[in-house]
């Protein structure tokens, strides 16, 4: 996601990979077409890329995973599946944040609050590497349109985030690795939306700025979950993220060349289905 504070996103995706084996494994059960149940968890993260200011929240909330043919809310993301092969994924998903307030973040003040974001498009998923008992590596290649809610819906640009994903798992699904290495690029209007400064808005200290776009960030991270029993599993990430080649450096708002993210949490399945996902 674009930006790190209390990220559903983030959420989502590590509660419904907390929830469930990434994939059946040979001589275990198939997975569920459906599981319900709740998770929580605990994050700290910059406020947005690039700033001195943290986020510490917690959050809880309930979550679902399909698992059909097509339509998928899954470990993977939620949206539709239109193409699986034995090398190429192809679907189309979404992903949303929550707001942050300009009033939490020093020199963001008296600036416009960062909105709700949704973003929105295609994704491709290229099984790169099996590597065995070490795991596998598949590349994605995500494009996102960003859309913010605050007093209206407003286009704010796109991003494009390549990278590697090298996943393991172990015990017959009991705990899962997963890595990534790649990088963040966006166009003018979504670095406008976090960079720039309008000359309204420009203090002694805080300059008028114009943003362009390009690089936002270069990040890696490792994610992993355990299954306490078969309705149980805890999770935690962490992640580094480099600044350095940030297109809009310059920008008063850009304060710092790395930020670190992490998180611990539980996702818990209260109901599931007697039906097979691949009934």
């Amino acid at each position: 996601m674009l930006r790190f504070a209390a990220s559903l996103t983030a959420l989502c995706a590590l509660a419904s990979t907390a929830s469930t084996a990434l994939a059946a494994e040979p001589g275990t059960r198939d997975l569920p077409l459906w599981e319900a149940g709740v998770g929580a968890a605990m994050f700290s993260t910059p406020a947005y890329p690039g700033s001195s200011d943290r986020s510490n929240r917690g959050i809880a909330l309930p979550f679902l995973l399909y698992r059909g043919k097509v339509l998928r809310a899954d470990q993977g993301g939620v949206g539709a599946r239109l193409l699986n092969t034995d090398k190429v994924e192809f679907d189309v998903g979404f992903a949303a944040a929550l707001p942050a307030h300009s009033k939490d973040v020093a020199v963001r003040r008296g600036m416009p609050d960062l909105g709700t974001l949704v973003e929105f498009g295609p994704r491709v998923k290229v099984k790169f590497a099996d590597l065995g008992d070490a795991g596998r590596v598949r590349f994605e290649l995500p494009a996102r349109a960003v859309i913010e809610g605050r007093g209206g819906l407003r286009r704010q640009g796109w991003t494009t985030e390549p990278r590697f994903v090298w996943e393991r798992r172990g015990d017959a699904g009991r705990w899962t690795l997963e890595g990534q290495l790649g990088a963040l690029f966006g166009d003018r209007r979504i670095h406008q939306y976090f960079y720039e400064v309008a000359p309204q808005y420009a203090t002694a200290d805080r300059p008028a700025y114009h943003a362009g776009g390009g690089l936002m960030l270069v990040r890696t991270g490792l994610f992993g979950t355990y299954r306490i029993d078969p309705d149980l599993r805890v999770f935690g990430f962490v992640r580094l993220d480099s600044y350095a080649g940030n297109a809009n450096r310059d920008s008063p708002l850009f304060r710092q060349n790395t930020g670190v993210s992490a998180g611990v949490g539980f996702a818990w399945t209260l109901a599931r289905s007697s039906r097979s996902a691949n009934e």
